[in-house]
């Protein structure tokens, strides 16, 4: 097993070592609350979105497309960027949009009086749907039952990203027991899903709906062997049902368009870091941007 040079007995009362290293030490902290003064841009849509295009983030910008894909124009939104490693999560706008700090963070300010946040990417989808009425089943047995997949990815997902992610790609040392625990976790996690999946076109039933829509940009990027570059450690071919649900999902034109706004990493063409019109997506990725711009 690969440990630390110097085991580690945890003293009485714990204390915060700013220097422990890993990929997001810097902006790591045990307390809560703003650390400077800044406001939130507000565009000409009545839905901002604050948000970085990580798994959490895709959730609400493909639901966002999807919806305006299928004809709720007021569904259009802004999409403004919020650099996590840069602390801009940190800032007094958005710790008053989110006291969490954490993206995604939606305000509706359909009443400029009276705005509406929502924060936490499962909330914010339940959300929009209700909003909207659409994406997820009125009826009562058919709605549990998105609902309970739903709210599993809501659960499970920490396990994944802050569990194995963590462990596998961004601590500052590799720990056996912790990736080893983490893996079998996460493995045990797409056997649910590939089980279900094996009976069903997508999670909820026969239709697409909210929770293929916060599932997705974690396990189909995951059986897509594009999350941590992890594929091949955890043998995901093996889950050809999730495979196929992934794949069917990655073809939607507004899937496609959602993975890219407030992207800022992978090939130029792919990264949209603000989005505020339709026309943004032909006009605004980065391939079309030149450097000064």
């Amino acid at each position: 097993m690969t440990e630390p040079t110097t085991a580690y007995t945890p003293p009485a009362v714990w204390q915060w070592n700013q220097a422990n290293g890993g990929r997001f030490a810097s902006i790591n902290r045990p307390v809560a609350g703003p650390t400077h003064d800044k406001e939130l841009p507000v565009g000409r849509h009545p839905l901002q979105l604050y948000s970085l295009g990580t798994p959490n983030g895709v959730k609400v910008t493909v639901m966002l497309e999807e919806l305006l894909a299928l004809g709720h124009v007021g569904a259009e939104y802004d999409a403004w960027l919020i650099r996590i490693n840069e602390g801009d999560q940190f800032g007094s706008g958005f710790v008053s949009v989110n006291p969490n700090s954490k993206i995604p963070a939606l305000l509706d300010r359909s009443n400029p009086e009276q705005p509406v946040r929502v924060f936490e990417s499962g909330a914010i989808l339940m959300y929009l749907a209700e909003k909207f009425g659409a994406l997820l089943p009125p009826e009562p047995a058919r709605r549990a039952e998105c609902l309970s997949w739903l709210f599993w990815q809501m659960g499970s997902a920490p396990f994944l990203g802050g569990g194995f992610g963590h462990f596998y790609a961004y601590a500052p040392f590799k720990i056996e027991y912790a990736i080893d625990r983490y893996a079998m976790e996460v493995k045990r996690q797409m056997d649910v899903l590939n089980r279900r999946l094996a009976e069903h076109e997508y999670l909820a039933g026969a239709d697409y709906t909210v929770a293929d829509i916060a599932a997705w940009p974690w396990y189909g990027l995951l059986a897509k062997g594009q999350l941590y570059e992890a594929g091949e450690f955890l043998q995901v071919h093996e889950y050809t049902h999730v495979l196929r649900w992934a794949e069917q999902i990655a073809r939607r034109p507004a899937v496609q368009r959602g993975r890219k706004v407030n992207r800022t990493f992978g090939a130029p063409e792919s990264q949209l870091h603000e989005r505020h019109d339709a026309s943004d997506f032909d006009t605004r990725t980065q391939d079309k941007l030149s450097p000064a711009a």
